[in-house]
C-alpha cells in the first residue's frame, strides 16, 4: 500500500489466530516495512546501530538490553526494526503538503495515512480563522509562544505534556522550565498507562519502579506474566523468558486472550527458532475474565495462608514479614474472608486451575510478577497491584535474586521522564533540590495530570497546551470531549517528528514544531551530542543519532525548550539556557546534583551500557512512613456486566506502535486488512443472538446512565475468555468517558468497558 492511499476495512480478512510468534516471518516483515520507508543503506545503518553501545536506543518499548559483550549484533525485535525505520523514513512533509490539504481534510484522514506521509521538515503555524497551516520561522515560533505564556492570567493556565519518547535531558529541562515559570502542570503518558503501578508501589514499597533486573528474569524459578502481550508490545521479553525456561524456570500467563508469543516462541536469532519448533513459554495459561486479576491474587494469598496453617513455619517468610513489613495481621484477617464463589465468578477459572498455580508457587524459591496495562487500566488497578505486592511479600520475594515486582513499561523513556521530574505530584524533596541548585522556589501545589488537564481545557481553565512528542488526542479517552477541549485553547503546539491526529485538532493558534528524531545526528555549538534514557529496569544509557537530520530546519527538543524558556522567563531566574542548548553535558551535570542516583552522571553514562540506578527495595529500605513494606487490605472488586453485555478491553494490533498503525494487519490474531473489529468468544456471539462476522456497533454503558457509541465493527469469533471482548485503540477511546478512571491513580479504565453489541444500521 502506498503512502498516498488511505486504507479502509473493505478488504478485511479473518483467518485462525497463530499459535506461535516470531521466527522467519518476523524477519521478513521487519525488512519489508523498513525498506518501504527508506533505502537499503539507511536500513542497514539503523539496524546495525539500534540498541548497541554508542548506538541508537530503540524508540519503541522500554525492555532492557543485555550487558555489553553479551549483546547480539542484531539486538532488536521485529517491532524495533519497524519503529526505528518508521522514524528514519525518507518520506518528507514539506510546505506544499499543507498548501494542498486543509486542516479539516487532514482530520478526516486515518492515523495510518498521516504517519505514512513522512518526516516534518519546517515549523508551521495555523493562524486564528485559517483553514491551513503555513510556514513560520523559528524565531517567530518562539516569540509567539513566549508572548502567549506571558499573557496568561496564571501559570496554571499552561499545560506541558510529555511522551515517553523524550530523552532525559529534554525532560529535565521541560520540568525545570515549567516550574521556573510557575506551574506543576506536567501531565504525561504515564498518567494513561502505568500510573496505577506507581500509586500502588509507592504506597506499599516506597518506590514506584520495578525491583528486578534482566538477570533476575533469567534466574527466577517462576514468572507470572499478567495482563500483557510481550509478542506484540515488547517482543524482546520473549527472548528473556526463553532463557528463564532454559535455566529451569517456569511461566504462568494470565490473560483474557491467548497470545501467540506466550504459547510458543521461535527465536529468530537461534537455529531452533528457524528450523525447530521453538520454545513453549507458558507452562500454564489462565484464561481469566477481564478484571479478574485482583480476585486471582486474593485467592493465591488465601491458599498461602492456609498452607502455612497446615505446616507452620514452612510456607511464609516470617523473617521478612517480621523485620521488613507492617500490617500483616490486618491483611491476613481480611484475606481469610475471601469467598471462593466470588473468586471463581470474577476469574472464570476453576478452583483446580488456581490450586495448580498455588502448587507452582510453593515449589518456587524465587518468584517475579510482571504486569502491564491489562492490570493498570482497570477501575481497581491500584488494589490489584497492592495485592500482587502482598503476594510477593508473603514468601519474601523482594530484594533477592530472581524475585520481585516488574511493571513492564511500554515506551522507551517513560520511566526516565518521571525520574527527571515529569510528574504533577513530584515529592517536595525534588522541589527542594531544584531550589538549592537553581536558586528559585518551585510551586508546591500539585499540578494537573492528563485527565485533569482535559477537564481544565474543557472548562476554560487551561488555555495553552505544549505537547513534547506523543499524540495526545489519540492517546486519551473520551475522544469527542478531548477534541472539543483542545479546540478551546488559545494556543496549541506539538513538538513532533511526524504528522498525527493531534496536529489536526487546533486551538485558536496552532503550531507544529518539527524536531530531531532518536536516529538523527544532533550537532550543537560544542559538537555532537547524545541523549540518555532509562529503561524499564532502571538502566540509564546513552543514545547517539547516526543519520543526517531529515531537514536543516529541525531543532532538537533540548534546543526548542531552551529557547522557549529563555524567551519566556527573560533571565529570571538566572538559568543559562543557552549553555544547555550548546552542550547537553552541562544539563547532565545539573541533573547529577538534583536527582538521586545520578551522581557523576557524565562519567558513568560514558561507560559501555551505562549504569543502573539503585532501588532501595533491593537494599531492604522502604521509603514509606513506617520505613517498612506495607501489607494492605483490598476489598474484593470485579467488573460486572449486565445480561446481554460484555467487558471490553482495548489493545494494540501487532503492526501498531502506541496510537499509530504501521499496517492494517494483526497477523498473530489472524486479522488482515482492517482495524474496526471486535473479538468475541463464539459462545458469547451465539448467546447474544448475533451471527458469524456481522457488523455491529459498540455501545458502552455507564453507571450514570450515559452511553457512548463506536460504529461499524466487524465481529470476529475469537478465543477470548467468556464474557470478555477486545478491540483496538485508539478506535475505541470514544467509548471511555473522561470520568471513568481508576481509583487513586486517575488512570483511564480502557480495560474494563461494559458494552452491548447492536447490529449496525449500515453494514456496507
Amino acid at each position: 500500500m502506498s503512502a498516498a492511499e488511505d486504507p479502509t476495512d473493505e478488504h478485511l480478512e479473518i483467518t485462525p489466530p497463530k499459535t506461535w510468534a516470531t521466527g522467519v516471518p518476523a524477519v521478513r516483515h521487519a525488512l519489508q516495512y523498513s525498506l518501504s520507508q527508506t533505502s537499503p543503506r539507511r536500513t542497514m545503518l539503523t539496524l546495525l546501530n539500534i540498541n548497541q553501545a554508542k548506538g541508537i536506543d530503540c524508540p519503541g518499548c522500554a525492555w532492557p538490553e543485555e550487558a555489553p559483550g553479551k549483546r547480539h549484533m542484531n539486538e532488536y525485535c521485529e517491532n524495533g526494526a519497524k519503529h526505528i525505520n518508521d522514524e528514519a523514513t525518507s518520506h518528507r512533509v514539506r510546505r506544499e503538503f499543507f498548501e494542498q490539504y486543509t486542516i479539516d481534510e487532514l482530520g478526516r484522514k486515518s492515523d495510518y495515512w498521516l504517519n505514512q506521509q513522512g518526516r516534518l521538515t519546517e515549523p508551521m503555524v495555523k493562524r486564528p480563522g485559517s483553514a491551513h497551516y503555513e510556514p513560520i520561522t523559528w524565531d517567530d515560533v518562539i516569540a509567539l509562544m513566549a508572548e502567549e505564556l506571558r499573557g496568561l492570567d496564571s501559570p496554571d493556565e499552561a499545560l506541558f505534556y510529555t511522551s515517553g519518547r523524550v530523552g532525559n535531558e529534554a525532560a529535565f529541562l521541560l520540568q525545570l522550565f515549567a516550574r521556573a515559570y510557575g506551574t506543576n502542570n506536567l501531565p504525561d503518558c504515564s498518567n494513561m498507562c502505568h500510573e496505577s503501578s506507581g500509586a500502588a508501589m509507592n504506597e506499599t514499597l516506597g518506590v514506584g519502579k520495578g525491583t528486578v533486573s534482566l538477570d533476575d528474569i533469567y534466574e527466577a524459578d517462576l514468572i507470572f506474566v499478567v495482563g500483557q502481550n510481550p509478542g506484540t508490545n515488547h517482543p524482546r521479553m520473549l527472548s528473556a523468558l526463553e532463557e528463564t525456561k532454559r535455566r529451569g524456570g517456569s511461566v504462568v500467563a494470565v490473560n483474557t486472550l491467548p497470545e501467540a508469543g506466550l504459547m510458543r516462541f521461535k527465536h529468530p536469532q537461534k537455529a531452533r527458532g528457524i528450523i525447530g519448533r521453538g520454545t513453549v513459554i507458558a507452562d500454564q495459561f489462565l484464561h481469566i475474565r477481564a478484571g479478574g486479576d485482583l480476585a486471582l491474587f486474593q485467592a493465591l494469598n488465601l491458599l498461602l495462608l492456609e498452607a502455612e496453617d497446615a505446616a507452620p513455619g514452612t510456607v511464609l517468610d516470617h523473617d521478612f514479614i517480621r523485620e521488613h513489613s507492617t500490617g500483616f495481621q490486618e491483611f491476613a484477617e481480611h484475606a481469610r474472608k475471601t469467598s471462593w464463589d466470588d473468586v471463581l465468578t470474577a476469574t472464570g477459572l476453576t478452583r483446580e486451575e488456581i490450586e495448580q498455580v498455588h502448587e507452582r508457587v510453593l515449589a518456587a524459591k524465587s518468584v517475579i510478577v510482571c504486569w502491564a496495562m491489562g492490570v493498570t487500566q482497570q477501575k481497581h488497578g491500584v488494589p490489584t497491584i497492592r495485592e500482587i505486592v502482598n503476594f510477593l511479600m508473603l514468601r519474601g520475594n523482594l530484594g533477592r535474586p530472581g524475585a520481585g515486582a516488574c511493571p513492564v513499561r511500554g515506551h522507551s523513556n517513560v520511566q526516565g521522564d518521571r525520574t527527571m521530574g515529569i510528574w504533577e505530584k513530584v515529592p517536595q524533596s525534588f522541589l527542594d533540590s531544584l531550589e538549592r541548585e537553581f536558586g528559585f522556589t518551585p510551586p508546591a501545589k500539585h499540578g494537573l495530570d492528563s485527565v485533569d488537564a482535559i477537564r481544565a481545557m474543557r472548562d476554560g481553565e487551561a488555555k495553552f497546551f505544549l505537547g513534547v512528542a506523543g499524540n495526545f488526542i489519540r492517546a486519551t479517552p473520551d475522544s469527542e470531549v478531548t477534541e472539543r477541549a483542545m479546540r478551546r485553547c488559545r494556543l496549541t503546539a506539538h513538538i513532533s517528528t511526524k504528522l498525527n491526529r493531534s496536529h489536526t485538532v487546533c486551538g485558536d493558534t496552532a503550531l507544529i514544531l518539527p524536531t530531531l528524531g532518536r536516529s538523527d545526528r544532533d550537532v550543537q555549538a560544542s559538537g555532537e551530542q547524545f541523549v540518555t534514557v532509562e529503561d524499564s529496569m532502571s538502566m540509564v544509557h546513552a543514545s547517539w543519532g547516526k543519520l543526517p537530520p531529515a531537514s536543516p530546519d529541525l531543532l532538537s527538543e533540548v534546543a526548542i525548550i531552551s529557547r522557549l524558556a529563555q524567551a519566556t522567563l527573560g533571565g529570571t531566574p538566572a538559568i543559562d539556557w543557552q549553555e544547555f542548548e550548546a552542550d547537553y553535558g552541562t544539563i547532565r551535570d545539573r541533573i547529577s546534583r538534583v536527582v538521586p542516583g545520578f551522581e557523576d552522571f557524565n562519567r558513568r553514562v560514558a561507560e559501555p551500557g551505562g549504569f543502573r540506578l539503585p532501588n532501595p527495595v533491593n537494599e531492604m529500605t522502604f521509603r514509606t512512613p513506617s520505613g517498612k513494606a506495607v501489607f494492605t487490605r483490598n476489598d474484593f472488586e470485579a467488573p460486572q456486566a449486565p445480561k446481554g453485555h460484555l467487558i471490553l478491553q482495548s489493545l494494540r494490533s501487532h503492526d501498531q506502535w502506541n496510537t499509530i498503525p504501521y499496517a492494517m494487519d494483526d497477523r498473530y490474531r489472524g486479522i488482515r486488512g482492517g482495524r474496526r473489529v471486535v473479538m468475541v468468544n463464539p459462545e458469547d456471539i451465539e448467546e447474544l443472538g448475533l451471527t458469524g462476522t456481522q457488523t455491529v456497533d459498540l455501545v458502552s454503558v455507564w453507571t450514570d446512565g450515559s452511553e457512548r457509541r463506536a460504529e461499524s465493527f466487524r465481529l470476529v469469533p475469537y478465543p477470548t475468555s467468556r464474557g470478555s471482548a477486545a478491540a483496538y485503540y485508539p478506535e475505541t477511546n470514544v467509548l471511555v468517558p473522561l470520568d471513568s478512571v481508576a481509583d487513586i491513580s486517575n488512570c483511564p479504565t480502557s480495560k474494563g468497558v461494559v458494552v452491548r453489541l447492536e447490529a449496525a444500521a449500515w453494514a456496507g
